[in-house]
């Protein structure tokens, strides 16, 4: 059973820009896209070991949302955590996390 975590207001987050949260004792990269869906992902990134993908770049690849590290440039599945250019390294998958935003606006993340 996960524990929800409160971390931010929706209107806190700014669309297709990242935020770096603390769920439990893990650190994780929220992102609220232009649709207002919010998502959060790892904020570790799994080639670099530096907790930065907060600070990665939202794009597109035909219907994914994308996620680039701002260290080596792999390409992520924002929604999924599919890895889908690991830049000629073995690909590694981000963990995802579940996200509500309640109707008071609250974004929560399930630790």
């Amino acid at each position: 059973m996960s524990a929800w975590t409160t971390v931010c207001h929706v209107e806190d987050l700014l669309p297709e820009r990242g935020a770096a949260a603390l769920v439990g004792d893990q650190q994780v990269a929220v992102f609220r896209l232009e649709d207002d869906e919010v998502v959060a992902v790892q904020q570790r990134d799994p080639f670099s070991g530096a907790n930065v993908l907060s600070r990665g770049i939202v794009g597109s690849a035909g219907e994914a949302v994308t996620l680039a590290s701002p260290m080596y440039k792999q390409v992520w599945d924002l929604r999924t955590g599919a890895c889908l250019d690991a830049a000629g390294k073995e690909p590694q998958d981000l963990r995802t996390f579940d996200v509500v935003v309640d109707a008071d606006g609250r974004v929560r993340v399930a630790g």
